[in-house]
């Protein structure tokens, strides 16, 4: 790439609406990397410490994208961006809108309708990591949608994450991938949760499970970090149970969609609506353990 035409794709305006757990460390990575960044969330207060790094607070989300060259939305659901999107007056012609949202198939569908509207190139474009994954710049983006514009968007995508696969394309085909691999997680999740809570009911120390899984075929760092979790009690969330509430509900659809009935998920998502109404809503997805 050219010195020219990386000073060229540094000088885009990014909007970056929803300032959340994977929100605020995006706007963060972008605005490292010499984007122009204006962000907006729709509780301000969220948003404030971004301010004090030299992020532009825009007061609603029309102020937010005037003027600007991408758009990228990281809000909680499809009827979050959709109306958010929609509520955008006047039209602004000529963007490309990355949606890194996990929003579903019913729902992307809505999206890329909307994008079409309003004549905006749209990506698929749905991540995968935790909030770690975000603040340390290696979130793993699942994108989908036309060749037109790629150019534009991978700059983004190096900016916020480690690696991006462009599964086709056709937007939607990366919520599809992303539903997949959302089924995976939220197995692993609730698999290592019963794990330690069975040790523990048993009368066995629960970091001993961890002790024989260390370094063998089961042993990832998923595993580590959700074990490290739960025996540490510190439920400081990566990714909330109410988020894997919302996703298990989205997996679930799409599995009976397409004609298939997927016993774990429509039991993890209930072992999360207990954890929820304990109270663990807003902690991290290894308080499966709590339920």
């Amino acid at each position: 790439m050219s010195h020219e035409r990386q000073i060229e794709q540094k000088s885009a305006v990014i909007a970056v609406l929803g300032t959340g757990i994977i929100g605020a460390p995006v706007a963060r990575n972008l605005h490292k990397k010499g984007f122009a960044v204006r962000v907006w969330n729709r509780s301000a207060q969220k948003a404030h410490a971004l301010s004090e790094e030299g992020i532009v607070i825009a007061a609603d989300p029309a102020e937010a994208v005037k003027g600007a060259d991408i758009v990228v939305t990281v809000l909680k659901d499809g009827p979050a961006i959709e109306s958010t999107i929609s509520s955008i007056r006047p039209e602004i012609g000529g963007a490309i809108w990355i949606q890194l949202s996990t929003v579903g198939i019913e729902a992307t569908e809505r999206l890329k309708q909307l994008a079409a509207a309003k004549g905006w190139i749209y990506f698929d474009a749905p991540v995968q990591g935790t909030r770690q994954s975000a603040e340390a710049g290696k979130l793993v983006i699942l994108a989908s949608g036309p060749t037109e514009g790629r150019e534009r968007a991978q700059p983004i995508f190096d900016a916020i994450g480690s690696r991006s696969v462009w599964v086709s394309e056709l937007p939607g085909d990366a919520t599809k991938l992303k539903l997949a691999l959302n089924s995976l997680v939220l197995a692993l999740t609730h698999g290592t949760a019963e794990s330690l809570s069975l040790a523990k009911a048993l009368g066995v120390d629960p970091a001993l499970v961890v002790d024989v899984v260390k370094g063998g075929p089961l042993d990832s760092p998923f595993f580590q970090a959700k074990a490290s979790a739960i025996l540490n009690e510190n439920f400081e969330p990566s990714f909330t149970i109410n988020n894997a509430i919302k996703d298990s509900k989205l997996v679930d659809a799409a599995a009976k969609e397409a004609g298939l009935k997927l016993d774990l998920v429509t039991a993890g998502k209930s072992r999360f609506e207990r954890a929820a109404a304990y109270g663990a809503g807003n902690l991290d997805i290894a308080a499966s353990y709590l339920a």
